[in-house]
């Protein structure tokens, strides 16, 4: 008998005070088995029974003998072994059944071959009787019972079917014995147990009773017992290889092994009988049955006999009893598993790639952002979606995956990651990725994030090969899934991207164009301009390919990252952002003129199509060389060609490339931008002005080291005559005190000492300063304002990039919080060193909160979702709460820039909402008829959407789907938003072009211009525009007729700006230059006399013809109507800040955007020209990196200035 003895521990072997020994006084263990023994499964009558557990207590001295303790784990009796090996153990049980089954169907194939050599001509009787010969006689109304009762069977085909009979007779005694529980009529008169004794006995009684060796017994009737045998068999198999079946399977086998035994019983029956009628063959029943069964009834074979006639009718009872109860079981586990999905069969696994899909609720709007961004790729067209999702398929899910179109590549599952039978279902151990999201739309955002850590723990721990791709939602809970290959989390990115729309405008419309697939092909038909032009530049996205296999950038190699990124643009138009070395993981975004290129880097540039798919028309460029011709021949000779191959087509411009030095300026301007000098060497004469070429290699002499760093250090030292003595020093570093793991380390604008709790609430004074409104602090900057219900670990990543270290100091923005709750103690340790960041509890619907907290001296305004209202009880209603305050402070605010986060990018036409305005009409209409062509940006043409003003989290979620095809696109974003920081790689800013930049002309010259002096790389321009919202877009002749009548009026003729100008080429639009501090609301003509302007205007109308002018002029008294309306929202706003003690200087109740729209155009093309108050985006590169790679000299220097702001951290910005 085995047995483990368990080790003395060290303190048995000690003695204690007293000589007692140390171990008598140590705690009794727990009750349970020790993990030091053995445990052993059985399989098998000797080992599964007899398996103990053994465990020795040893003495604690040598004078005790042993005790020996047995735990059993089984009964140790005869009956319990049995019933071990019968029943209890799948593996020997199913041996049993099988077995049986066996045996049964052996029984039934015996009664057909004793039917084959039985033949009632040759006579009747019992064993060793004389034979009678009977002949039917259809006249005769009596039966002869004797071919009924009597057979023909041969010695040995007795022998066989006795020595059968008794093997299944003691099996079924010995399995009544063990299943045996008290009463034992329960057993006897079970159907199984009755058949079995009219098959079995009657063979048994013939062994002591030789006459009655021929007497009929039905055997046949065993195919009952074989389908009984064959359920269990298939239970016990699924048990033993710890496998579930499909049900659907089972059934079905089910309904066909009833189906046939009703058949074979029927056949045998019949059979038998008639042998006292007609004799039927054994085929001739089996076709009578068939046809019977079937309803088909030929009557060509009837029964002769009322005992045949009877067994039919009764066959025909229990099939209609039977069979519809088969078949409703089978109905009802075909819903089911239409509702569950079925399987993903093992076959189509290991022969066809498919992702998988993991969420809690599935929405048709996340479904189809899914699908239509994951099939935007030619190389995943073969790919197959499994869908696994705990809840039932949605109606309008379910109408989607009937489409033909999705059904074939598409399948769902009901059912649970946290299941390894619904992971085997879904076959994750053989998929090619799992997408886990996240539900944006639960209350409790914390809850939702733990479903998804379980989730992907599930996953891993299931297929560990699987690449994983995660959407968490809160910041804290990321490093939980760090084992992902991707994750993405909603609120840094959400965060961080609001943050920097309010310096760098439109950003989050900017990323949301890189990130989505698109034709470019929006917009194309549009008669306006600016749509047509904005459509064409959405299409450009994020590509990658190696330098030394790529014809746009193999020329360059040796050459410094600027040079290549200018002359790649100015070639090919594309647009080189950053590159990756073969030795390093990290992606760098422009990493500066100094860094050369080589071979193996991996280059990353944004263009609209990948290099694959380009078409290049070298030789036509070079004859329009030959001939002479400048860039706009050879952009009209390839104009017809496809969409896709337009980076051949964008054009060279002919730009004077003269070695002139270049005398670069200190940086100013709006967002950190650069002001473009106008060189004075060819100021004058008629040639136009130069700019220096992008050099080769880069050349210390020609670019100022430091440049931004030494600019922000004088920012710092010098102070202006305004500040006075009360500025407050900055120091750069690290933020001491991050809110969460996981949080990227931001060099940044740090105070010297931490601000006390009490600093940080804007609307309250305390002992260190008496301050109770934003006024009182005197801020040189405009506020930010951001509106959230709590302070969340997320809202640190909208403060962190706008007090990055290469923000310029002059230039830093106050932040106010605006919370609906107080913020707890950990995030105001977070935030307290940074400078001029506060909070104050209020709210948004509410007036007086927003004048506290100082909107109208602020420029920027941020509204982030809220999570108490993500859900509500009709879709698309979560928004509703936002959409009306924000649409309220739009009406109260006009010049204040509010930026929206929506729950519903369906919302979004919501955002300042126009009813009348027929030119938002148009705009509805055309996103309608790009959604039926198929676009995946429908709402791209939206206003507030191409203005930055508005934003979804839910349309970052491509950025998750295009990492299966492009795994760079996740660090990319996160470098351009701020939320990593690597050494070497730039960041993104923004540059205001100003009237007296526009000497430059063109993007390409820009390009150029900013190369070679600054070596920043331009990516895209937000340009905004006035716009006469004309009541029909489409018709340009009534809209020229409208304008040139108004030029023709008295009062208006001598105003011509905004609201004067002519319809230009665009196709309806009007354009004019003008700065974006000057408002078109501000014009004279709507400070003329209203009234007697309005009647003389529709007085004048009455000479139109056409609806058009009639529409205009309603438009204009709408205007006037409005006007007064904001005089009266001016009062009610100067009333509330008059009773709250506010100063009501300031408050600008005319200035607003009405009358301007704003668009963003990614890479355009080299010979767009540039307009005033185009806000051009760059990469500037990393000014530490030119610190780190210039010489010593300039080193030192530009060191001492750094250290002379903050000695301590000189080391640090050094890296």
């Amino acid at each position: 008998m085995a047995r483990a003895k368990l080790p003395r521990s060290p303190s048995e072997g000690k003695a204690g005070p007293g000589g007692t020994p140390a171990g008598a006084s140590a705690p009794e263990e727990p009750h349970g088995l020790s993990p030091l023994l053995p445990a052993r499964g059985g399989g098998s009558v000797g080992s599964d029974v007899g398996q103990r557990l053994h465990m020795e207590e040893f003495s604690l001295d040598s004078s005790v003998s042993e005790v020996q303790v047995e735990f059993y784990v089984n009964e140790n009796t005869f009956k319990e072994r049995l019933k071990l090996f019968f029943i209890k153990n799948q593996r020997s049980s199913l041996r049993i059944r099988l077995f049986n089954f066996s045996l049964k169907l052996l029984t039934c194939l015996l009664y057909i071959v004793r039917v084959l050599l039985d033949d009632p001509a040759l006579g009747i009787g019992c064993w060793g009787c004389p034979k009678q010969n009977y002949t039917f006689n259809e006249s005769s109304s009596e039966i002869n019972w004797a071919p009924i009762l009597w057979v023909e069977r041969k010695v040995a085909l007795w022998a066989i079917q006795v020595i059968v009979a008794i093997i299944s007779f003691l099996e079924t005694m010995l399995l009544i014995y063990l299943s045996y529980k008290g009463n034992i009529w329960e057993q006897i008169f079970r159907v199984p147990f009755i058949l079995e004794m009219i098959n079995t006995l009657p063979f048994i009684i013939t062994i002591f009773w030789p006459p009655l060796r021929n007497l009929f017994i039905p055997v046949f009737l065993n195919c009952w017992l074989a389908k009984h045998a064959l359920e269990n068999m298939i239970n016990d198999f699924h048990r033993a290889i710890l496998r579930s079946q499909s049900a659907m399977f089972n059934q079905v086998l089910i309904l066909f092994c009833t189906l046939l035994c009703l058949v074979f019983t029927g056949t045998c029956g019949i059979q038998h009988l008639e042998r006292a009628g007609d004799n039927l063959s054994l085929l001739t029943s089996f076709y009578f049955c068939i046809v019977t069964f079937s309803t088909v009834g030929y009557g060509d074979v009837t029964p002769k006999i009322w005992p045949s006639q009877l067994l039919v009718v009764i066959m025909i009872c229990v099939a209609l009893v039977v069979l519809p109860l088969q078949f409703e079981e089978l109905v009802y586990l075909w819903m089911e598993r239409q509702k569950s999905g079925g399987n993903y069969s093992r076959h189509r696994a290991q022969t066809e790639k498919h992702v998988i899909l993991c969420v809690s609720s599935l929405k048709i709007d996340l479904l189809m952002d899914f699908l239509n961004e994951f099939y935007a790729h030619p190389r995943l067209q073969d790919y197959y979606v499994v869908i696994l999702c705990p809840t039932e398929m949605d109606i309008q899910v379910r109408r989607v995956l009937q489409i033909p179109l999705w059904s074939q590549r598409v399948i769902y599952l009901q059912g649970s990651a946290l299941k390894d039978q619904d992971l085997m279902r879904a076959k994750m151990d053989n998929g090619e990725a799992c997408f886990i999201l996240s539900s944006r739309n639960e209350v409790d955002r914390t809850a939702a994030d733990h479903q998804t850590i379980l989730r992907a723990w599930a996953v891993k721990d299931f297929a560990p090969n699987c690449p994983l791709y995660v959407q968490i939602l809160k910041p804290e809970n990321k490093f939980h899934v760090k084992f992902a290959e991707h994750v993405v989390c909603e609120e840094e990115c959400k965060y961080a991207m609001l943050a920097l729309n309010c310096i760098c405008p439109a950003t989050s419309t900017l990323i949301t164009l890189l990130v989505h697939t698109s034709r470019g092909q929006e917009g194309q038909d549009s008669p306006e301009q600016w749509q047509r032009m904005y459509g064409r530049c959405s299409g450009n996205e994020v590509y990658h390919v190696r330098m030394g296999d790529s014809k746009f950038f193999r020329e360059y190699e040796g050459k410094s990252f600027t040079y290549a990124a200018f002359h790649a643009h100015k070639k090919y138009g594309v647009c080189l952002i950053g590159l990756k070395r073969e030795d390093n993981k990290s992606i760098l975004l422009n990493p500066g003129p100094r860094h050369i290129l080589a071979a193996s880097d991996t280059c990353f540039y944004i263009n609209i199509t990948k290099e694959e798919n380009s078409a290049f028309i070298f030789k036509q460029e070079e004859k329009q060389k030959r001939k002479g011709f400048g860039g706009q021949g050879l952009y009209e000779g390839s104009s017809r060609l496809p969409v896709h191959s337009i980076i051949a087509s964008m054009g060279t411009v002919a730009m004077d490339l003269q070695n002139t030095e270049c005398r670069p300026t200190p940086s100013g301007g709006g967002g950190g931008g650069s002001k473009l000098a106008l060189p004075t060497e060819n100021g004058s004469g008629s040639r136009r002005p130069s700019i220096a070429p992008v050099l080769e290699v880069a050349d210390s002499s020609t670019l100022l080291p430091c440049d931004l760093l030494s600019d922000q250090s004088e920012d710092e030292m010098t102070p202006s005559e305004d500040e006075g003595l009360s500025v407050v020093e900055y120091v750069k570093g690290y933020p001491p005190n991050s809110p969460y793991i996981g949080s990227s380390p931001t060099l940044c604008h740090l105070l010297p000492v931490k601000a006390p709790f009490c600093c940080l609430r804007l609307d309250k004074g305390c002992k260190h300063n008496s301050y109770e409104d934003a006024k009182a602090y005197g801020f040189k900057n405009k506020l930010i304002i951001v509106s959230a219900e709590t302070a969340g670990n997320g809202l640190y990543n909208f403060i962190v990039p706008l007090r990055a270290y290469y923000r310029p100091r002059r230039e830093l923005n106050p932040i106010v919080l605006l919370l609906d709750n107080k913020p707890d103690h950990h995030f105001l340790e977070a935030i307290c060193c940074f400078p001029m960041v506060y909070y104050m509890e209020g709210s948004v619907d509410n007036l007086d909160s927003l004048l506290r907290c100082g909107v109208i001296y602020a420029d920027n305004l941020v509204v982030a979702d809220k999570e108490s209202t993500m859900s509500a009880e009709e879709d698309y209603m979560a928004d509703a709460k936002t959409i009306v305050n924000v649409q309220t402070m739009f009406r109260l605010f006009p010049s204040l820039s509010i930026t929206t986060e929506l729950t519903h990018p369906s919302n979004m036409r919501f955002m300042q909402f126009r009813a009348k305005d027929s030119y938002s009409l148009a705009l509805s209409k055309l996103e309608k008829r790009e959604r039926e062509n198929g676009s995946n940006l429908a709402f791209m043409f939206r206003l507030p959407f191409a203005a930055g003003r508005v934003f979804s989290i839910s349309m970052l979620d491509t950025l998750l789907y295009q990492s299966f095809v492009k795994d760079y696109m996740i660090p990319i974003t996160r470098l351009l938003l701020g939320l990593d920081t690597t050494p070497g790689s730039g960041y993104l800013c923004a540059m205001k072009i100003s009237e007296d930049d526009l000497w430059i002309r063109t993007y390409g010259r820009l390009f150029q211009k900013l190369c070679s002096s600054s070596a920043e790389i331009p990516i895209g321009i937000y340009r905004t525009q006035s716009h006469v919202f004309s009541t029909e877009p489409h018709d340009l002749r009534a809209q020229s007729q409208v304008s040139v009548s108004v030029e023709d009026c008295e009062d208006t003729r001598e105003t011509k700006g905004p609201w004067g100008v002519r319809a230009g080429t665009g196709g309806g639009s009007t354009h004019g230059r003008h700065m974006v501090g000057s408002d078109p609301a501000e014009h004279p003509l709507l400070r003329r006399k209203s009234l007697p302007w309005a009647r003389r205007l529709s007085r004048k109308g009455s000479r139109h013809t056409g609806k058009a002018a009639a529409e205009w002029i309603s438009q204009q008294r709408l205007s006037l109507y409005r006007r007064s309306e904001r005089q009266e929202l001016s009062e009610l706003v100067k009333n509330r800040m008059k009773h709250l003690g506010l100063p009501t200087t300031g408050y600008d109740e005319m200035n607003d955007h009405q009358n301007t729209l704003s668009y963003v155009l990614i890479n355009p093309p080299p010979d767009t020209r540039l307009e005033p108050n185009d806000i051009v985006y760059l990469i500037r590169s990393d000014p530490l990196a030119h610190v780190a790679s210039s010489s010593q000299s300039r080193k030192s220097s530009c060191s001492n200035k750094l250290a002379s702001c903050n000695p301590e951290t000189r080391d640090e910005t050094q890296l």
